[in-house]
């Protein structure tokens, strides 16, 4: 669900309002290619960069144990956006296309997120995401996607490391109707979208700084993962200021997945989920068969801002429980897409057991995203 994060990087990177963008826009609008429905996605042709569309992200995130049993979560986010700049500008330092990393790791035992991110122009061989398979890069931090299906994962950030091999044990679940999935009641509010959960997780964390523990600074880890991939061209209707999201490795061997768009009340404007089995049914369920509600916030000492951590969501005839790993997993990216959300690893239960973890995301909470469609 971070398709319309980065509409705000023009603001970051050329120092141009998001406002003055969309009049810009109005008057002479860059030509970004149209999500529609019947095009189904294919994995093994569309996990590599589609430039043509505006913005794009490949998103892993996933909870970790060390061997001494202490859980760990994570997160590595790479996105890229086409900035309308013309194409036919011949110069190597046109900034047609953008590249932004963020990376976070969830550690209970320091009590606050760990994140790092970075922006720079795709090119020089320093920052690209290629088509045809994932493949991106930006400076040091890398994701990709080798011949077998697996990701192996490289970040040194600010504070940790992550060297990780995300390794397929399922099939990727194609969101919506064949990967198109609707965000909005307009058919344009749309994306392409495939997740990849239950990834096998294999690797290494490092740790550096304060909290670090100096006689254990790199320790290996194992977990399960899920990720995501999602490309679009379309922004946020001008009645959303933010959505919920998560997406939850079951311990049965199924997946969920979950969003909803909220308006400027508070309510839902637009939500969807789905529910593969082990066994690999999957069970869709439409606006009203979804529903988010608040149990309990934490305001952030940082920002004040109340972010629902603890939620109860509605899936149909099913009720689940989220509680974070942690409450403090607010992530301010005002240096490079230019918001501040919370994105947690979060325990999944139902009536009291639990049954799986997974990640959470809370945007629109601190600011209106305010992103209206040009």
């Amino acid at each position: 669900m971070r398709v319309w994060v980065c509409a705000g990087l023009l603001s970051a990177v050329f120092g141009v309002g998001l406002a003055g963008h969309r009049a810009f826009a109005e008057i002479d609008p860059p030509r970004f290619a149209a999500v529609t429905p019947g095009r189904p996605v294919l994995v093994t042709r569309d996990s590599g960069a589609h430039p043509a569309f505006r913005t794009e992200w490949w998103y892993a995130t996933g909870w970790l144990t060390t061997p001494d049993n202490r859980p760990l979560g994570f997160q590595i986010t790479f996105f890229r956006s086409a900035t309308g700049h013309d194409s036919a500008d011949p110069s190597a330092f046109a900034p047609s296309q953008l590249i932004i990393a963020h990376a976070a790791l969830s550690d209970p035992t320091v009590g606050h997120l760990l994140h790092d991110q970075r922006i720079a122009r795709e090119g020089f061989g320093l920052a690209f995401a290629k088509p045809g398979n994932t493949d991106v890069k930006l400076d040091a931090w890398t994701i990709v996607r080798a011949a077998d299906g697996h990701y192996d994962v490289d970040v040194d950030a600010d504070g940790f490391a992550l060297r990780l091999a995300l390794t397929p044990t399922q099939a990727p679940l194609v969101q919506g109707e064949s990967g198109y999935s609707q965000k909005g009641p307009r058919p344009e509010q749309a994306s392409y979208y495939y997740s990849e959960p239950q990834l096998r997780v294999t690797g290494r964390v490092v740790r550096r700084g304060a909290g670090a523990d100096a006689s254990k600074p790199e320790v290996r880890v194992d977990g399960s993962a899920w990720l995501d991939h999602e490309w679009s061209s379309t922004l946020l209707d001008a009645d959303a200021v933010g959505w919920d999201w998560l997406g939850a490795n079951l311990a049965d061997g199924s997946a969920l997945m979950a969003f909803r768009v909220r308006n400027r009340e508070g309510h839902a404007m637009w939500a969807h989920a789905a529910l593969r089995s082990a066994t690999g049914k999957v069970t869709s369920f439409d606006h009203d068969q979804v529903d988010f509600t608040p149990l309990r916030t934490w305001r952030s000492p940082r920002t004040n801002t109340a972010y629902p951590v603890s939620m109860s969501v509605k899936t149909g005839p099913l009720t689940w429980r989220l509680d974070p790993l942690m409450d403090d997993q607010e992530l301010d990216s005002r240096q490079s897409t230019g918001a501040v959300y919370w994105e947690g690893a979060t325990k999944v239960s139902r009536e009291g057991v639990e049954v799986g973890h997974a990640y959470l995301e809370l945007t629109g909470y601190a600011d209106a995203l305010r992103l209206g469609g040009h």
